[in-house]
């Protein structure tokens, strides 16, 4: 609309919007930034209520405390195992299953389908699902962070309306006539040509694999095997600071204002590597989940 023909309404509806959306964004983006600020401040100033908009006596001693810890370090590296292991697993089967549902000549397509369904309505419940994956052996063992979880079928669903919208059917005939089967179809023709949705699956099973705690809670009970966001919940939540991060603090008080500099800090490392990878796969996310959402 030309800017000369704005009414007195339009213009009010804009400075509406833009407030509110304005205020939205301080309310998501302050909280994250006073985490960031905490993290670098004097933990006296953070204990005593000191800081709000700026960091107040600079220090990265939490910092350093944190990356001395072999906790943290081991909680790392076990995340970044359970979320390139798992998120291989996870995207793997995703897309094997949602292309294969995509086809119009599956035998028993439409009966798969209703099975899977059922699965998003009907669940057997936790105690279930530990009692399965503890006699399958997985109890204490990385496949329990990798394999319960691997396939979401509303995932599935996405890729499937991909692949039924995305690759043409003349594709497929051509290539039959050229001598081509299904399997080399799938892997020269079809992966290539799906690297949008290949990346969205790929960023939501690393951001799922990353923030997951609660499987690790519910099948780890060897120290050594947590995750780091379990290591974060035992920090946040229960308050369990190592004493080798603290351990050179005689006063209770001190030790307390230290510790609450070492939770904003363990939550600013652990989120580092998300916005880290999410640039690389933003350009491909929102063409991906648009094509994957819509049928026809």
């Amino acid at each position: 609309m030309n800017s000369l023909n704005r009414t007195k309404g339009d213009k009010a509806f804009d400075a509406v919007n833009v407030t509110l959306l304005t205020i939205g964004c301080l309310l998501v983006l302050y909280p994250l930034y006073f985490i960031l600020i905490a993290s670098i401040s004097d933990p006296n100033r953070i204990f005593a209520g000191d800081v709000l908009f700026l960091p107040k006596g600079i220090t990265f001693d939490g910092y350093g405390r944190i990356f001395s810890d072999p906790g943290i370090w081991n909680g790392f590296k076990n995340t970044f195992l359970y979320s390139s292991l798992g998120t291989t697993i996870s995207v793997t089967l995703t897309i094997t299953a949602g292309y294969a549902l995509s086809r119009t000549d599956l035998v028993g397509r439409n009966v798969i389908m209703i099975f899977l369904l059922i699965t998003l309505f009907f669940h057997g419940g936790m105690i279930p699902t530990y009692l399965v994956v503890r006699d399958l052996g997985m109890v204490n063992t990385i496949w329990a962070m990798v394999i319960p979880n691997a396939v979401g079928l509303w995932n599935v669903i996405i890729c499937r309306t991909f692949f039924q919208t995305s690759i043409p059917k003349d594709m497929l005939e051509a290539a039959q006539i050229d001598g081509c089967n299904d399997l080399k179809f799938f892997s020269k023709i079809v992966v290539p040509l799906s690297k949008p949705i290949i990346a969205v699956m790929v960023l939501f099973h690393v951001v799922t694999h990353w923030n997951s705690f609660f499987d690790a809670l519910i099948y780890l009970n060897n120290d050594s095997l947590y995750p780091l966001q379990l290591i974060l919940r035992n920090l946040l939540i229960q308050s369990e600071v190592s004493s080798q991060m603290i351990g050179d603090i005689e006063s209770n008080q001190a030790q307390l204002a230290v510790a609450e500099q070492i939770k904003y800090g363990v939550i600013v490392v652990s989120s580092i590597p998300l916005l880290l990878l999410y640039p690389f796969l933003q350009k491909y996310f929102v063409k991906g989940v648009m094509i994957g959402s819509i049928k026809g």
